[in-house]
């Protein structure tokens, strides 16, 4: 009678008799690209936030015989809200299942990109890669002036003496300047914590660490902000030689699997949804051009 075969790479993930997992033990390995925003990318997967990577961290951390979850983050930073909630996730999955996260910094982990780094127990960079970045930025546009060139009456009425604060159509203020401020310098006060609580004592105190600065991933390892240099096929196959390596990613919705069918944003169309999306693509190219890519 012939038997069924079932080809290795198959049978490594059945479960029991039909695909008994060796011990050789897994590594799962999940990239973190992109700008870090809340709001959904120009192009798919250009952009990175809670709701975006939950699943994937979720398989990333499910298998049998995991040994250790590799983070391969490649993002210019972006909402800290939303960094601060894939870093806890990153962080509340890898106490649950006691595994060790490394986390490599590609082109660039800056700013959220390197808050995401420190969700690993350990940090690994390409000698070229720009780490650091420690500050908080806010950036936008004063645009009264244009308005009335082009003849335009802006109507605003408020309750509430704040709720036009920074409004790009009014001039600027100098009270809504010191709030601003005032909010920064508390998140960088809590960026400064988080990186301090998750790389203690490997940080030289003697850098100008919290200044914004970023650093090549050379620099960074004397400035503590990484443990070492190397490639994650490299460190891995050091670190773990006889574990399966597993790349995770993110499912597609089957329309975009199959080819068919566009951004949802297409369905209304406008030309204000037009500019706006011209407006993100923008500043999402701008955030990476900051730092020459």
């Amino acid at each position: 009678m012939d038997t069924l075969r079932i080809p290795a790479k198959i049978a490594s993930r059945l479960p029991g008799k039909l695909g008994d997992r060796s011990d050789k033990g897994v590594v799962s390995v999940v990239r973190l690209h992109g700008v870090i925003t809340p709001q959904a990318g120009p192009v798919p997967r250009s952009v990175l936030n809670a709701a975006s990577t939950d699943k994937v961290l979720e398989r990333a951390f499910a298998p049998d015989g995991l040994v250790a979850v590799a983070l391969l983050i490649n993002s210019p930073g972006g909402a800290p809200t939303q960094s601060a909630l894939i870093a806890d996730r990153i962080r509340g999955l890898a106490d649950e299942k006691k595994v060790p996260v490394l986390a490599f910094c590609e082109d660039v982990a800056a700013s959220g990109g390197y808050w995401l780094a420190c969700a690993g127990d350990e940090i690994y960079a390409h000698e070229t890669s720009i780490v650091g970045s420690i500050g908080v930025v806010s950036a936008g546009f004063g645009l009264q002036g244009l308005i009335e060139r082009l003849g335009v009456e802006r109507r605003l009425h408020t309750a509430g003496e704040s709720k036009s604060r920074l409004d790009p159509f009014l001039p600027e203020k100098a009270d809504d300047v010191a709030w601003l401020r005032n909010l920064q310098d508390q998140l960088h006060d809590m960026f400064k914590a988080w990186v301090t609580e998750r790389r203690g004592n490997r940080l030289n105190t003697d850098s100008d660490l919290f200044t914004g600065e970023v650093w090549t991933g050379a620099r960074a390892v004397g400035a503590g902000l990484v443990d070492g240099l190397g490639t994650p096929r490299a460190v891995l196959a050091e670190r773990f030689p006889d574990a399966e390596i597993v790349p995770v990613e993110s499912r597609r919705p089957l329309l975009a699997r199959l080819g068919i069918g566009g951004p949802a944003a297409a369905a209304t169309f406008s030309p204000v949804n037009s500019l706006l999306g011209i407006a993100e693509a923008a500043e999402v190219r701008a955030l990476w051009a900051r730092y020459g890519l």
